[in-house]
């Protein structure tokens, strides 16, 4: 069985700082092995709050430097290694985020696979296997992903990226689309996706599902619950906005 958790749903500086909604990242679980992707503040909490056993999370992915996608990845990481007793977990992550010291050094010998995303790549860790997009647009190097699940389903993760033109096609085989949504109108010189571009993105694409999560100040404004119930009569597409802990069963 396939179940994604969404532990957290928070975008944008102020929503992060402020928790409106919580930070924490999202867990990917096939079977009895988890996944975890983008551990932001407050991941471990809600690991515990959610009842996920830290020694079963195997694969941790992070998308870009930023806290709010890598605050808790060592707290995580030596959670999983039992502060060094055990050699186990693979941590993927950008090159800029192994450069920054995201990932604390004293740490790094436990795990039992640290590797670097390049863009358009496939990685395998049984029984998750993923691929990166093209490097996305925004202030950090950044890839959107999308993982393969069992019975030929793949979920798509659009990180943090303002849109360009041929985002959509990278995401085109993706079953279901999970879209980091900060902005509900567009602002300049933000490198976010906002409600114009969401709707300009599935134009073109038509996955079975999609899912809008990561929402700013202006979204949670907006009402997401009541964007996205717009946005799926407009476009004819099952739309959902993301609440904190919510779990989709694929």
């Amino acid at each position: 069985m396939v179940e994604v958790i969404f532990l957290g749903t928070a975008g944008g500086r102020y929503v992060v700082a402020k928790q409106l909604r919580a930070s924490a990242g999202t867990v990917i679980r096939i079977d009895n092995s988890y996944l975890l992707l983008d551990p932001g503040p407050g991941t471990l909490v809600y690991l515990a709050k959610k009842r996920i056993p830290i020694e079963k999370i195997q694969t941790i992915v992070v998308s870009h430097q930023h806290l709010d996608h890598s605050a808790d990845l060592n707290i995580v990481v030596d959670a999983v290694v039992e502060g060094g007793l055990k050699k186990r977990g693979s941590v993927f992550l950008t090159e800029s985020t192994l450069n920054e010291g995201i990932l604390l050094s004293y740490l790094k010998p436990y795990l039992k696979r640290l590797e670097i995303l390049r863009p358009h790549t496939v990685y395998e860790d049984p029984p998750f296997r993923l691929k990166t997009t093209c490097l996305l647009r925004h202030n950090a190097e950044n890839h959107g992903l999308i993982f393969y699940l069992p019975e030929g389903k793949t979920i798509g993760f659009l990180t943090d990226t303002a849109y360009f033109e041929g985002l959509a096609e990278e995401f085109s085989e993706a079953n279901i689309l999970v879209i980091n949504t900060v902005r509900y109108t567009p602002k300049e010189g933000v490198l976010h996706l906002s409600i114009p571009d969401v709707k300009r993105l599935l134009t073109q694409i038509r996955p079975e599902e999609v899912i809008l999560t990561h929402f700013g100040m202006t979204m949670l404004r907006a009402n997401p619950f009541k964007v996205a119930q717009q946005l799926s009569q407009e476009l004819g597409l099952p739309i959902k906005a993301c609440y904190d802990g919510m779990s989709l069963k694929i």
